[in-house]
């Protein structure tokens, strides 16, 4: 069979090698497979197919230094899942039978109690006979946190295979954002992950497990590895199987592009995701364990699991190179086919995948496809390292990449850190917003205008003293210009006047914090300061009342003063929810000063996760919530569907905000967070691409929104049997969350905070110190002789150490140690 694209060239920065213990593993699974019904008279393999497979050696090369005992007890691990996943497809995806998928998944979870000495049923399948034998073999090595998120991640590949069915069931392809998400439960490398902790002997400490560092490791490893799968699979899931959940078909459905160029793109990202599983070990980690104190047994056991990923990583992308499975001959990347020796690595230098050829001719840096136009200027001489069969370069003039061809990683990790701050760019440039939800506001709007301008006023926030660092950074005018109590008008048009006052108040908090934070420690890149005022901030939010500490700064007295007005009559759960929201938001402020720092332009996946946070929607949601807890169960709230319908509204709002807020944030305040700005730095293209980009989806998230709303609500309201107040309840939320997109569309129409004339008024002092920062700075770098302002030099242009007191020196290119290979020689 043609293959439908030739393979990219893939980032493989750490040589595969195989686990001596192959022959064991194969032969003991093989036993195995067989004793847990798996094999002839499944009606789902034979022996000839679980050979073909060759589990032995997926386990061998993705965990290369397992004992003997661990590497057959992972083996067995891989062949139950996989068969479960292609039971799954034969008895229940090809026929569409839902109910009975849900029937046979609510059944499994059975077979992994918490207690490990807990009785289980009698197994009526190969599926529960061989979960069953796995849990009674596994946990008892391993801890109550470890069995627990590992209890949950099988849970969470078993039951979103219901969502692929229903996909399935209506011909319905997911949009970018949501298949990114939903892979990672329903393609499984969470699980595999976890998996890595028992063959690796490196549980992940409880006190650590949690963190942002952690779950961007796994879920950085976890997108890259099923990016790959989803590469090496296509042939098989789409053009066999009639499977829909495959990035590569994802993203040719929403880009509008070619077979190869979705695969290009797609390849692009685990690109992408791979180095920032790189960024967050090296920048993350050490100050993880500095601050939690982890003791050096702890950091042990995390540095080798970062280990465990990076074999699994290399290995699992050996074991596609070579398994009958999957699509993998000819192209760039195709391997000789040969059984690697043990200990050898997978082929050539870090970086380069087994038997990848020379590196190709430097290319032009392009796009991927015609509908957006995407292309740069100057940009060809970065271009080192492509990786690949020596595509020939675009044509001149050509807007699209050939066919094969990738960006180079050293290029893609330098363009991160290439960006230039304060570039004037002009007006936003919006799209046309088709939201379809009508807007309504409260009747209490105009006195609340003026009263929350006087809670600032006496909070302290509009207060210029010059013996305090932030104060005087919005007064009267700029308040009543950005008019919060709007936008809370248009979130909540029932609200009282009392909870429209109190609305106001945590949105004008919340803006003015999100303004606070880059002016008072971005600037000078304090981020122990930043953290040490989150620290504080907790002592503001009680959870069983009483006293706080004293504030000694607007920032403090505004939180003190709303957590004593929203949190006190409020139950316990209620407020540590609350209080979760708050942290959640102050803490991706401390992320984005880190990449302020780096000089570093996002990750798409990781920034679009995070803006959830640093937009404060998940704080705007949960007061939403407020009133639902004690009649829905919590499990509703958790349940994939919701969790789908709140993410899909505060991406939409979130974009909404990126879009009008782009001149503000690039010109005026230097910004690097920003997904217009992201996608531009991700695909090399100018900035009305990037619009058109963003614009599409934002529209695919808001389809997302009102399919979830239409069509799994009603099936999740009949799985748990709820009654006709819950379904009353929820369906009211529904409609607070259209409020809450209307409202947040109208505020940014209507507010004085994005207009060009407004950002002069409010933001031009700063865009004018920055100017003249890179004035001198460029005046400096000329009298020593210091060569052009290339892309990829050592500071932004414009931008040097000491050209005014409290400015440092922004870098663009990777700095530090083994970062020298990736700049270009001057």
């Amino acid at each position: 069979m043609t293959q439908p694209f030739e393979l990219p060239s893939f980032y493989v920065p750490h040589p595969a090698r195989l686990n001596p213990h192959l022959a064991e593993a194969r032969a003991h699974s093989s036993l195995w497979a067989r004793e847990m019904g798996m094999l002839e008279g499944s009606g789902v393999w034979e022996q000839a197919d679980l050979d073909a497979h060759d589990y032995g050696l997926l386990c061998a090369y993705t965990h290369p230094d397992a004992s003997a005992e661990a590497l057959s007890l992972v083996t067995d691990w891989y062949v139950w899942v996989f068969f479960f996943d292609d039971h799954f497809l034969d008895m229940f995806k090809r026929t569409n039978d839902r109910e009975a998928g849900k029937a046979h998944l609510d059944r499994l979870p059975l077979f992994m109690p918490a207690d490990p000495t807990a009785p289980v049923p009698e197994p009526e399948n190969p599926v529960e006979a061989g979960l069953a034998d796995l849990w009674r073999r596994t946990v008892p090595a391993m801890g109550e946190d470890w069995r627990i998120r590992f209890a949950e991640s099988t849970r969470n590949l078993l039951n979103e295979s219901l969502w692929e069915l229903a996909n399935i069931d209506a011909g319905r392809i997911a949009n970018p954002v949501e298949y990114i998400e939903m892979r990672r439960k329903v393609g499984g490398a969470p699980w595999s992950a976890q998996l890595v902790e028992y063959a690796a002997g490196a549980e992940v400490p409880g006190e650590v497990s949690g963190s942002r560092a952690l779950r961007v490791l796994m879920d950085a490893f976890s997108d890259a590895v099923h990016l790959r799968n989803d590469i090496f699979s296509y042939q098989r899931e789409v053009e066999d199987e009639g499977e829909l959940s495959n990035g590569i078909l994802v993203l040719e459905r929403f880009l509008e592009c070619s077979t190869q160029q979705a695969a290009d793109a797609v390849n692009d990202l685990l690109t992408s995701r791979l180095q920032q599983f790189e960024n967050t070990v090296f920048t993350e980690l050490p100050v993880l364990f500095a601050e939690t104190g982890l003791d050096a047994a702890g950091r042990a056991r995390v540095t080798a699991y970062v280990k465990g990923l990076q074999d699994w990583q290399s290995g699992g992308h050996e074991w596609h190179m070579r398994s009958s499975r999957y699509m993998n001959g000819g192209g760039a990347a195709a391997g000789s086919g040969g059984e690697v020796p043990p200990g050898t690595g997978g082929g050539g230098l870090p970086g380069l995948s087994g038997a990848t050829g020379l590196p190709g001719l430097p290319g032009v840096a392009g796009n991927w496809w015609d509908r957006y136009a995407i292309g740069g200027i100057g940009t060809s001489a970065l271009d080192i390292l492509r990786q690949g069969g020596g595509s020939a370069p675009a044509p001149a003039g050509s807007t699209v990449a050939p066919a094969g061809s990738t960006v180079a990683p050293a290029v893609r990790r330098a363009r991160a850190h290439a960006h230039v701050p304060y570039q004037a760019v002009g007006p936003s440039r919006l799209p046309e917003f088709r939201l379809p939800f009508a807007l309504t506001l409260s009747p209490h709007l105009d006195g609340a205008r003026e009263r929350v301008v006087e809670w600032a006023e006496r909070v302290g926030m509009l207060a210029a003293r010059s013996d305090v660092p932030g104060s005087g950074l919005w007064d009267a005018g700029a308040m009543r210009d950005y008019d919060l109590a709007l936008c809370a008008a248009g979130l909540h048009p029932d609200a009282t006047a009392d909870q429209l006052d109190l609305a106001s108040a945590w949105l004008a908090w919340g803006t003015w914090a999100d303004d606070y934070y880059p002016s008072v420690f971005g600037r000078t890149r304090d981020l122990a300061g930043a953290k040490a005022a989150n620290a504080r901030l907790e002592l503001f939010m009680p959870l069983e009342g009483g006293p706080t500490a004293e504030p000694v700064n607007a920032l403090e007295r505004g939180l003190a003063d709303l957590w004593e007005r929203t949190a006190g009559p409020m139950a316990v759960d209620a407020r540590d929810r609350l209080r979760g929201a708050v942290r959640a938001m102050t803490t991706s402020w401390i992320w984005e000063l880190a990449n302020r720092i780096q000089n570093r332009v996002p990750d798409p996946v990781d920034y679009l996760e995070m803006r959830r946070s640093t937009f404060g929607s998940e704080l705007t949601m949960a007061l939403a919530r407020l009133g639902h807890g004690r009649t829905v169960p919590e499990e509703v709230h958790r349940h994939g569907s919701m969790r789908a319908l709140e993410d899909s509204a505060m991406d939409y709002g979130c974009m909404v905000n990126d879009l009008f807020s782009y001149q503000k944030e690039v010109e005026y305040e230097g910004e690097l967070h920003n997904l217009v700005l992201v996608v531009q730095t991700f695909f090399n293209c100018d900035y009305p691409s990037a619009v058109r980009i963003v614009d599409d989806l934002m529209h695919s998230r808001l389809e997302q929104f009102q399919h979830v709303a239409q069509n799994e609500l009603p099936v999740m309201y009949e799985d748990f049997g709820l009654s006709s107040e819950g379904r009353e309840l929820l369906g009211g939320y529904v409609a607070e969350l259209e409020n809450w997109l209307a409202g947040v569309l109208n505020w940014h129409r209507e507010c004085r905070r994005y207009g060009t004339a407004d950002l002069e008024r409010h933001f031009g002092a700063e865009r004018d110190l920055a100017g003249a920062v890179r004035a001198r700075a460029g005046a400096v770098r000329a009298r020593a002789g210091a060569p052009g302002t290339g892309a990829v030099s050592g500071v932004a242009p414009g931008v040097a150490s000491g050209a005014v007191a409290g400015v440092v020196a922004v870098p663009v290119g990777p700095t530090g140690l083994g970062t020298a290979a990736a700049r270009v020689r001057r």
